[in-house]
């Protein structure tokens, strides 16, 4: 049987990081709302030597486990990214998004980097001053479809020129402007090629040719900067395509593939974020009950609750739901399995349950939840993104379809 027990260290983790959410991170929470432009450097400086730690004890761990060619015990490197994530996203979202670390460039060079690559590029988030990552894929005239990426990567001697426009890249502004942040960028090789000419690169912070146009105001985790970043003839050295020089040249849609790796590590972050949310409106809502004499009765049959009563139960065990679907997309990680199917469910699932769940709240509420005398307007309004980014609800669903049907992309879309 399956268990998603929490080993004591990792319980102890939750523990420590529902007191710096609680503590730190959710008295600021609406501020930050309003000053999106005002980052929390309490929560990044104190979150940046956490990161720092982890980061040293990861790759010690990971040292010892090559030495001994086998674990020390049980793999929960997955599942501790994705209880920290749903932790700080309790306390706010926007200011999670705005921790230190690799960030989803991170995700990439993990998903498709080589062994140099990752020392090179990863081995900066754990030494130094504060510092972020950034993966840019959309572009103006595509969202979900990447097999549209039109930004050109070039051939220049020992260099790659980047040509083209990224939109509402996540932490765009604090990766490209913040030395030495990374961004990795999605761009083709050729574009009569379609996916097969897709390929990642990374980019780093300060390189000429890369210019951020601004910070877009957002509907909701507005604490983080999402940014349009344009390149004109951004030049990087040739080393910085992520993967082999090997599999640029070979045919099909090896780069594509591994580019989409990403999302497979990625998802259940995004997932994990989700939650915490959820779960911050429900226990909020709760609370509020509790202190009006509200009692939810979780003996009594179906018939004898209350509306409230029923919602509140319903609400519960969604949020539930998209929890063990995020910890078992993690767990398979943690496990060596593969994961794209579990990931997208969990993805999904999430993005549906947030947003359901935050809009629930506010209604139960009135106009108390409509207000900004607490936080549940913003919750709802912080949900939605779970269902935006690294793939829509739309698309994540598609992907499931397809892999349970066992369909390809051009029979089902």
């Amino acid at each position: 049987m399956i268990s998603f027990k929490p080993s004591a260290a990792l319980e102890n983790m939750r523990n420590l990081l529902h007191m710096v959410a609680e503590n730190q991170i959710r008295p600021v929470a609406r501020q930050c709302d309003h000053h999106d432009a005002e980052k929390p450097w309490d929560h990044i400086n104190f979150m940046w030597e956490s990161v720092k730690a982890r980061g040293t004890e990861s790759a010690a761990a990971a040292k010892k486990e090559k030495k001994e060619k086998k674990a020390d015990g049980p793999r929960e490197g997955n599942m501790q990214m994705v209880t920290i994530i749903e932790e700080l996203a309790w306390g706010d979202a926007g200011i999670y998004l705005c921790t230190p670390n690799a960030g989803l460039a991170g995700f990439a060079i993990e998903a498709v980097g080589t062994p140099e690559q990752k020392e090179r590029f990863l081995k900066r988030f754990t030494e130094g001053e504060p510092k972020w990552g950034a993966m840019a894929i959309t572009e103006p005239h595509f969202g979900s479809d990447t097999s549209q990426v039109a930004t050109t990567a070039v051939r220049d001697g020992d260099e790659w020129v980047l040509n083209g426009t990224k939109i509402f890249v996540t932490s765009g502004l604090m990766a490209a402007q913040e030395s030495p942040g990374i961004l990795v960028v999605w761009a083709t090789l050729d574009k009569n090629a379609g996916r097969a000419g897709i390929k990642s690169f990374v980019v780093e912070a300060g390189t000429p040719g890369m210019k951020v146009l601004g910070v877009e105001d957002k509907l909701g985790i507005r604490a983080n900067d999402t940014a349009p970043i344009v390149f004109d003839n951004c030049r990087i050295p040739i080393e910085n395509i992520l993967g082999s020089a090997e599999v640029v040249q070979s045919s099909g849609t090896a780069g594509f593939k591994g580019a989409m790796a990403t999302f497979d590590a990625s998802r259940p972050a995004v997932a994990a974020s989700g939650v915490g949310v959820a779960q911050a409106a429900l226990d909020g809502l709760k609370e509020i009950l509790e202190k009006e004499g509200i009692e939810i009765r979780y003996d009594a049959p179906d018939h004898e609750l209350t509306a409230i009563e029923r919602d509140v139960i319903d609400m519960e065990a969604q949020v539930q739901a998209a929890r063990l679907l995020t910890y078992r997309s993690a767990w398979m990680m943690d496990e060596r399995r593969h994961n794209a199917l579990e990931a997208s469910m969990a993805k999904a699932k999430a993005g549906s349950v947030t947003t359901k769940v935050t809009q629930k709240a506010v209604e139960i509420l009135g106009p108390l939840g409509y207000s900004q005398k607490h936080l549940f307007e913003k919750w709802m309004r912080d949900a939605k993104i779970t269902d935006l980014y690294e793939g829509t609800q739309q698309i994540n669903l598609l992907i499931v379809a397809r892999r349970l049907l066992d369909y390809s992309s051009k029979a089902l879309s």
